[in-house]
């Protein structure tokens, strides 16, 4: 096993069944709206070559990175959305081609960088394996509004256990984007893991609990489902304030999605 453990052979998993879904995809398709308002499946890889870029540049020369985000935190607009829509105007082929070439450095870069490097980014500095686990995350989240939107049914696998550890360990980042004061009560996280076992973060006896199925939690912590249409149960005050406002995503909090009114 590498230096970075198995996240980046399931990084480069996830990358690939997403390839799989867009790239048999025609131009008419490519446009298809997603739940995300605004964007089409376009948007959604776009986005992912844009951050992927971003990443790269923070990883092999972080004082340009700084420069840039400073940059482009200065300007009216959104940088996000200007990537995004930029990136979508390319032709599907063109786009698919850009950001297979970019996902594709940038995970040679970080296989090849030592795992304590810390490096800038949007919200706190990370070190490689949670970059990885970051980029893994936003492709599946990102992911899951591509095949909502045609329609597939991803199976769930145990590359989700990156996703809800990132869900776990951002509690307190969640309530301080949201003014509230940092957590002092401990929560304890189990979630029912694809393959039936049990994941569990948190100390045993803490009073405040979350459980539920994994895929719920992820959904949840990537804002890709409204809290009342998952099965995820709390207990405590700490556990419920946060459900409603968990985000595993750096930046401002999103507007989250509306209440489908089934389960996910």
């Amino acid at each position: 096993m590498s230096q970075h453990g198995g996240i980046m052979d399931d990084l480069h998993a996830e990358s690939e069944e997403l390839d799989a879904i867009v790239a048999p995809l025609d131009a008419e398709r490519w446009a298809t709206p997603t739940p995300a308002e605004g964007w089409t499946v376009a948007h959604q890889i776009a986005h992912l070559a844009w951050t992927d870029a971003w990443a790269q540049r923070a990883v092999t020369d972080p004082d340009q990175f700084r420069g840039q985000a400073r940059a482009a935190a200065a300007r009216d607009g959104n940088a996000v959305e200007d990537g995004a829509a930029e990136g979508a105007q390319q032709a599907p082929e063109a786009l698919l081609r850009h950001w297979r070439t970019g996902r594709q450095a940038l995970h040679h870069t970080l296989a090849t960088t030592p795992a304590d490097a810390r490096v800038p980014w949007f919200g706190p500095p990370m070190k490689i394996p949670s970059m990885a686990t970051a980029r893994l995350m936003e492709t599946w989240a990102h992911g899951q509004d591509v095949a909502d939107a045609l329609g597939v049914r991803r199976r769930p696998t145990t590359r989700l256990r990156h996703i809800a550890h990132l869900g776990v360990r951002t509690m307190g980042f969640a309530f301080a984007l949201h003014g509230l004061p940092t957590p002092t009560v401990p929560v304890r996280v189990e979630l029912q893991a694809p393959t039936g076992e049990l994941w569990s973060w948190g100390p045993q006896d803490a009073s405040d609990r979350v459980t539920g199925p994994a895929l719920h939690f992820c959904l949840l912590a990537t804002q890709r489902r409204h809290r009342d249409d998952l099965a995820l149960t709390t207990t405590g005050e700490t556990a419920r304030q946060w459900l409603p406002i968990a985000q595993a995503f750096a930046g401002r909090p999103g507007p989250g999605r509306p209440r489908r009114g089934r389960s996910a």
